[in-house]
């Protein structure tokens, strides 16, 4: 199967590629025609998935449309964006008919369920390497962003922080992990109305992919302002505490990363209707900390705390 006949038999004529909210063109031309509805800002982040880097060689073909999609939808949550349209660069070892039917399988399924549409796109030959960019869009100047955390105003993650890294790690290992953990790390579900339900509530917000305490940090960093975790707050998920017990737990809860949750700040004023959003949207919202004056972050009955994942960084 050739480059052109791929893309035409997977992705140009399926439901992924369907019309989209302001497609003019889509796939087939040099480039796509995108029309931004009018008073909103377009936001656009990408990101690549390397096969042993960022997901194990033996994953699905599902799982990787899944995660690959999700990873990027997640970027759109934690700005308070509504998903428009993506493209699709992919490397491939080969053409391999099956693989591709499952990939596009686990991306069209999050691509419905999340109302983006597929826009373009590039495929070439070599290592298994997936790249999606997204494109988003929010009332003008009401995005959430990083730098907008002040002192005084409290500190929410949600979802369970660690059992997608318990999930790798049972991958990694070969061993026994409860379903809970294995769908976190195979499935995350990017928390797309948990941000656009926290416009005009939070004051900034990142998602947690490398760790919570290093995304965490990310606020600290960009709001100039110290983040002070509560060890006793952390959401630890029950399976969590039950394979690991309670100080690895909060360890891989503060550190263990691929959680896709949000981590986001907020006035004291604005609890009640953050727990309200919460219940509406059947998911955990957690207080765990708050804003003060100063820099970094630190978790006050920790112990030792674990730096995030970073490319490129030693160990």
């Amino acid at each position: 199967m050739g480059e052109f006949e791929l893309i035409r038999r997977f992705f140009a004529g399926a439901d992924i590629a369907r019309d989209g909210e302001g497609v003019v063109l889509g796939i087939g031309d040099d480039a796509a025609i995108l029309r931004l509805p009018a008073d909103e800002d377009l936001l656009v982040s990408v990101d690549t998935l390397v096969a042993g880097v960022h997901f194990p060689h033996a994953m699905s073909a599902r799982d990787i449309g899944h995660r690959a999609l999700a990873v990027n939808l997640s970027d759109l949550a934690a700005m308070g964006a509504r998903p428009l349209w993506f493209t699709l660069a992919l490397t491939l070892p080969s053409a391999d008919a099956d693989w591709l039917a499952g990939f596009c399988a686990g991306l069209a399924a999050l691509a419905r369920e999340s109302g983006i549409a597929l826009v373009g796109g590039d495929t070439t030959r070599g290592p298994l390497s997936i790249t999606v960019q997204v494109h988003g869009a929010a009332p003008r100047g009401a995005a959430l962003r990083r730098d907008g955390a002040r002192a005084g105003e409290d500190l929410w993650v949600s979802g369970w922080p660690g059992l997608a890294a318990l999930g790798l790690r049972a991958m990694q290992q070969g061993s026994a992990a409860p379903a809970e953990a294995l769908a976190a790390f195979l499935a995350p579900r990017p928390r797309l109305a948990l941000g656009t339900g926290l416009r005009g509530l939070a004051s900034a917000a990142i998602d947690v992919s490398d760790g919570l305490l290093a995304d965490a940090g990310h606020i600290a960093e960009r709001s100039g302002v110290h983040l002070a975790l509560e060890a006793a707050a952390l959401p630890l998920a029950p399976a969590l505490g039950a394979a690991l017990g309670e100080a690895e737990a909060r360890a891989l809860c503060l550190g263990g990363g691929d959680d896709y949750e949000l981590c986001f700040t907020a006035p004291p004023a604005h609890a009640e209707s953050i727990r309200r959003l919460a219940r509406r949207l059947a998911l955990a919202c957690t207080r765990i900390g708050r804003v003060e004056a100063g820099s970094g972050v630190s978790c006050a009955g920790a112990g030792m705390l674990r730096a995030g994942y970073q490319h490129f960084g030693e160990g």
